[in-house]
């Protein structure tokens, strides 16, 4: 497989809502998310079975394979406006979740309605210095420190599988020798914060980690194929738990 083409995308709807008054005790990403799930499973259980609580089917994939991600990740966008970047492009489309949604509170408006397409080539111009800032609680599984090879693994495989489950398909990339060469970009600086957060379910009592870390860290090498990728991630987060709007990025050339 080559890189992808000039017409590769990877494609999303920003939804975003601006309440009047909202029903929810708690206005943060893992109060959106409980209270969504609830909305939607009371008016839609087939679409909260599908994109809400996605289950691996058995024989489906490679022994060990996790579930599915969920099409969504939430963002807060103020006091009583939340986002919820959708990554599902196919039917049945944008309507459950608007739904879902409006059963929280009382709408005064809802925009980001129109596909957003978001490129995968590559930059046009050579960059060999990038700051990446961590702007929430970010958990890479298997890692400490967010290493550029370990970092764009984990953001290639997450682009490829939602686009494969909910939009165009997968990409269409030499994956060994993406990560190769995501490996040969080195880190010169890391500034990173350790985050200890956790939530209980109400449904089983389990508590869930909603640490990790935050800040920032610096690269050095050539970064101009990876440009696309991270700005893709700043929509879909990276990491672990990023429903609830761990692992959302930023970053800058230098």
């Amino acid at each position: 497989m080559g890189t992808p083409g000039t017409a590769a995308t990877f494609d999303l709807y920003p939804l975003r809502f601006r309440f009047e008054t909202c029903k929810l005790r708690e206005f943060s990403g893992n109060g959106l998310r409980g209270a969504f799930g609830s909305a939607l499973k009371k008016m839609n259980a087939e679409a909260y079975a599908r994109y809400f609580s996605p289950r691996a089917e058995a024989n489906s994939g490679p022994s060990g394979l996790g579930d599915p991600p969920r099409p969504f990740v939430f963002r807060l966008a103020g006091p009583l406006e939340a986002g919820l970047n959708l990554f599902l492009t196919r039917e049945p489309g944008i309507e459950p979740f608007k739904q879902a949604m409006a059963e929280l509170g009382s709408l005064q408006s809802v925009a980001g309605t129109e596909l957003l397409r978001l490129s995968l080539s590559a930059a046009a111009r050579p960059v060999h210095r990038l700051r990446l800032h961590f702007l929430t609680p970010t958990e890479i599984k298997g890692a400490d420190r967010p290493e550029f090879g370990i970092l764009m693994a984990r953001i290639r495989d997450r682009v490829s599988t939602l686009r494969e489950l909910y939009g165009a398909g997968p990409i269409e990339i030499d994956f060994k020798a993406f990560g190769e060469r995501a490996r040969r970009v080195s880190m010169t600086r890391c500034e990173l914060v350790p985050v200890a957060a956790e939530r209980a379910s109400r449904s089983t009592g389990q508590r869930h980690s909603l640490g990790g870390f935050t800040g920032l860290a610096e690269y050095e090498g050539d970064v101009s194929e990876f440009l696309p990728y991270l700005e893709i991630a700043r929509w879909t987060g990276v990491g672990r738990q990023t429903v609830w709007g761990k692992g959302e990025i930023a970053y800058e050339t230098l």
